[in-house]
């Protein structure tokens, strides 16, 4: 996995150049977080697509403040995109990044393959105490990470509790407003406009964004399928990486059947 930047935001690949003749699955990190998150899909699925995992604007080494609206995001992805000139891209969100998915998916979707959805939903409230926590008490929020976004068994792995925090590294202000832009997206009377094939994965111990958010998106996308993952939560690329590239796997063989 190599670290490059082109205007300002900076990314993660395999393989590199892109090959024209695959798909080229972006990656989109969640609030709080940065590309990194996605390492063990960019490196375990370079062998049969391009990958590629972004730093959103004001995470990780992009440039920018982080003070961004959902479509605001979008578009610098769907930038970065086209200035890599990313052939067949399927863009892969986690909860914000889910949410960053969903307005490509509506408002690009001539350019682009398919969409991944992972670990989110349609209208993503948040509860003003969660806010108020990130901005007044962050070390209590990176405790919070692990006991309601990890599956309850994984909470005593120490190297996914180590790799959960070591990705959440925006700060208190960045992540707190990326919260505020999850907060503020509801589109749930345009996920029907959707037409391309759309992967929605799920995971069974996600408190966060519950399995019903993705049975929601399946049952009114309409070429949607729903895959759940086993034994993890909201970090499920994290907590059950083998399992989530083979979902994704088989999504990317179906695509062209």
């Amino acid at each position: 996995m190599i670290a490059r930047k082109k205007d300002g935001i900076t990314f993660l690949t395999g393989d590199w150049p892109l090959d024209p003749d695959r798909p080229t699955l972006v990656f989109i990190h969640g609030s709080g977080q940065q590309g990194c998150f996605w390492q063990a899909q960019v490196d375990g699925l370079a062998s049969v697509a391009n990958t590629l995992a972004v730093d959103l604007p004001g995470h990780g080494d992009s440039d920018g403040n982080g003070f961004w609206p959902v479509s605001a995001f979008a578009r610098s992805v769907m930038g970065l995109i086209d200035a890599v000139d990313a052939p067949n891209p399927i863009p892969c969100g986690l909860s914000l990044g889910g949410a960053i998915t969903l307005h490509l998916l509506i408002h690009h979707g001539d350019c682009l393959k398919a969409g991944i959805l992972a670990n989110t939903g349609a209208r993503l409230k948040v509860l003003p105490t969660i806010i108020e926590t990130i901005e007044n008490k962050y070390d209590r929020h990176l405790t919070g990470l692990i006991k309601f976004a990890v599956a309850p068994a994984n909470q005593s792995n120490d190297d996914i509790c180590r790799r959960v925090l070591a990705t959440s590294t925006a700060g208190p202000v960045v992540t707190a407003n990326d919260f505020r832009a999850c907060n503020a997206f509801d589109v749930m009377d345009r996920a029907s406009t959707i037409g391309l094939p759309v992967l929605v994965l799920s995971a069974v111990h996600d408190t966060l964004t519950p399995v019903k958010y993705a049975d929601w998106m399946a049952a009114n996308i309409d070429r949607a399928q729903h895959v759940t993952i086993d034994g993890a939560g909201h970090m499920s690329p994290i907590e059950q990486p083998e399992a989530f590239n083979l979902a994704i796997l088989r999504f990317i063989m179906s695509l062209d059947r």
